[in-house]
């Protein structure tokens, strides 16, 4: 398929939704070799009691989660300006009458 031919906002959402599953496979490799080494190395916990790889797996995780939300499910800013186009619309039209 020619680049020309391309829907640009299907476009953009497929490079999205890509983007976002290797960043997904990415943070799950990094994070079982994390949890590997912590393993093979002696599991000894932090200071808090809990294994250190905890610390990277839930932060990164967090990122990952508010990525794919907004890929995937939570497109609320996109939404919200498709209908704020569209009132403006209708108000132009409006006030052409």
């Amino acid at each position: 398929m020619q680049p020309q031919e391309r829907d640009p906002q299907l476009w953009r959402i497929a490079r999205a939704r890509a983007k976002f599953k290797s960043h997904l496979l990415t943070y799950l490799f990094v994070n079982l070799l994390l949890w590997a080494i912590w393993y093979f190395s002696g599991a000894e916990t932090d200071g808090l009691g809990l294994p250190w790889p905890v610390w990277p797996t839930l932060f990164w995780g967090l990122g990952v989660c508010i990525q794919g939300l907004a890929t995937y499910g939570f497109n609320s800013a996109q939404s919200w300006s498709e209908r704020e186009y569209e009132r403006l619309l209708r108000q132009r039209d409006a006030e052409r009458r």
